[in-house]
């Protein structure tokens, strides 16, 4: 979630695409349905490039969703960089910064930030392996949802390769607390999240949703949903150097009690909805698609990163099985 925000500028919505995107029809022959048992590890069919404005630098982004090998997980690379640090793992563990996005980093400090709206676009799309090319510090914010990553995924379309698709398990309660924050994960059949959220200001206030996840229900409930921030905290951000990209057409910005978006709200509880939105994108970042339940309070992309570093903090709270083996055990 962005917290501050200033006035349209018009260039946050200016993004496009090339490869099968081009045309604008979405590529499905030999795709398997998004809502299908995904037995098997998934990549992109084709590469499909966009470029879009980073929310934070400004500056224009382009960066190429490009297809990947079995077991090779998601790989952030910075195309702008020529020498040999410029591959970024798209993991809870390389979480440097989730000040107002989750920022990855490698161990030369090279950085990739506002990557949650991506991965929860793959994630959604049950894209497993992928090399993202990127060609500055930030991934474009596109219209301030998941959507136009799910529009270029589509496009690309999806294939099935020979290798198993496994699931991190979770077998152990585990939970994280910050002030009156709370993020759990408990063991659960499939993946299930349950958030709150309260704000004073009476556009949003107390909010509150539960989705079982699948990609039919992301498309369906989540992915639309677009970042929110604050009017009156845009000062701050812009003399921080942020926010310098952010504008009406890609955030919900909130002035006190009032929306200032003239088309105003995709759903009446957009709010929460983003939030799940980026639990999910977080929640990516373990590697694997989680099986397990997750209820949070006020939760943020701190928040978030903490509850996969607690998980992961003992090996006795996680499992990584086949998915191929818990259907069968279901059976």
């Amino acid at each position: 979630m962005l917290d501050g925000m200033s006035e349209a500028n018009g260039f946050g919505a200016r993004w496009s695409a090339t490869g099968n995107a081009a045309t604008g029809n979405a590529a499905t022959g030999g795709a398997p349905r998004s809502d299908a048992p995904r037995l098997l590890q998934r990549t992109l069919k084709s590469p499909i490039q966009c470029r879009g404005v980073g929310l934070h630098s400004g500056e224009t982004v382009s960066m190429t969703l490009v297809p990947a090998g079995p077991d090779h997980g998601v790989l952030f690379r910075r195309t702008d960089l020529k020498n040999g640090a410029r591959d970024v793992p798209a993991r809870y563990d390389a979480v440097v910064d989730t000040r107002l996005c989750t920022v990855l980093s490698n161990d030369h400090g090279t950085r990739v930030g506002t990557v949650e709206h991506l991965m929860a676009a793959l994630a959604g799309c049950g894209v497993d392996n992928a090399l993202v090319e990127i060609d500055g510090p930030e991934v474009p914010i596109m219209d301030g949802s998941s959507e136009p990553f799910v529009f270029l995924i589509d496009c690309a379309g999806v294939v099935e390769q020979p290798a198993a698709r496994r699931t991190l398990v979770v077998r152990r309660p585990v939970a994280v607390e910050e002030g009156a924050a709370r993020a759990e994960l408990e063991p659960g059949e499939g993946f299930s999240i349950t958030l709150g959220i309260d704000f004073d200001s009476a556009a949003i206030g107390r909010q509150e949703m539960a989705i079982e996840f699948s990609g039919a229900a992301f498309k369906r409930e989540i992915c639309q949903a677009r970042t929110f921030g604050f009017l009156h905290e845009v000062e701050a951000l812009r003399a921080a150097g942020l926010a310098r990209g952010g504008s009406l057409e890609n955030a919900v910005v909130v002035d006190g009690d009032r929306i200032m978006n003239e088309d105003g709200l995709r759903f009446e509880d957009e709010f929460v909805r983003h939030k799940a939105l980026d639990c999910i994108g977080d929640m990516a970042l373990a590697g694997h698609e989680l099986t397990g339940r997750l209820r949070g309070r006020r939760t943020g992309h701190g928040l978030n990163n903490k509850l996969l570093r607690a998980l992961f903090a003992d090996a006795d709270n996680w499992a990584l099985v086949p998915v191929q083996d818990l259907q069968a055990l279901a059976v």
